[in-house]
């Protein structure tokens, strides 16, 4: 069952980078007393996420942040290490937590997994994007076909 507008987000946990290395984070210390703007890529380093999604939310974290929210997130099924490189690589880090959801036990969770096998990329997450308010999912955007025209910061700053 795919999570839906109202309900709180499922307890997790997450890998993102701390101080002196990997550290664990749970839904609580993301999302509690928080309003978060979270995204969701198949993947980090591939084309889409990297050339079409990220990017989006880095041009318009300014204005994303100047509509109340303290957090703009970033989940993906891939370990710490990956999501770290990409943050790096893309400019973000210090700007968006990048969340590894390594086994994909969160994106499990919200009903929002997709097993993309067959291109062999295993177990992935959807492409989505939601407004968390203090944990409970406030505006959810899922895509039903290849590209960003549902989950992109475009459509955030609408729903803001």
């Amino acid at each position: 069952m795919t999570i839906s507008v109202g309900e709180k987000l499922p307890e997790a946990s997450f890998k993102t980078k701390g101080q002196d290395g990997p550290m664990t984070v749970t839904t609580g210390d993301v999302f509690s007393g928080k309003k978060v703007v979270l995204f969701a890529v198949p993947g980090a380093f591939t084309p889409t996420c990297s050339n079409n999604h990220l990017p989006g939310y880095l041009e318009n974290h300014d204005a994303i942040l100047a509509r109340g929210v303290d957090t703009i997130a970033v989940v993906a099924v891939n370990d710490v290490h990956v999501m770290n490189a990409w943050a790096r690589f893309t400019g973000g880090e210090g700007r968006i937590l990048f969340l590894a959801d390594g086994n994909g036990d969160f994106v499990k969770a919200l009903g929002l997994d997709s097993d993309l096998s067959s291109a062999g990329m295993g177990l992935r997450s959807k492409r989505f994007s939601m407004i968390v308010d203090d944990g409970r999912v406030t505006a959810l955007n899922v895509e039903t076909k290849p590209g960003v025209s549902e989950s992109g910061a475009a459509k955030i700053l609408e729903q803001l």
